[in-house]
């Protein structure tokens, strides 16, 4: 997949799509907290992807409107609040081969 604002985009769409799905899902359990759901990993992994994409996208493409740029901003300010529930490795999701996915998520 090339790097472009139109898949950052889609990735970014995707992410907040997640965001409100967990949402709901934690009220409908009873309003238990972010912290205490199941799937909090999985989003942080997905905000982790989705901020590397953009910060990639901007060294790549130094003509990225500023609107964008501030999204990315906001993606690292909501990922350093998430910071604690990402999967509990050294190498971020992106970067980690299938078998030390395996491993971490043991499948």
């Amino acid at each position: 997949m090339a790097i472009t604002v139109q898949n950052f985009i889609k990735l970014a769409n995707f992410y907040n799509q997640t965001a409100i799905m967990m949402s709901a899902i934690c009220v409908q359990k009873g309003g238990i907290a972010l912290e205490n759901y199941v799937g909090r990993f999985y989003a942080a992994d997905v905000l982790e992807y989705v901020l590397e994409y953009g910060r990639r996208l901007i060294a790549i493409d130094k003509s990225v409107s500023p609107e964008i740029k501030g999204l990315i901003d906001r993606m690292a300010a909501q990922f350093e609040n998430m910071r604690s529930m990402v999967t509990p490795t050294q190498k971020p999701i992106h970067e980690m081969t299938l078998e030390e996915f395996e491993k971490v998520m043991n499948i």
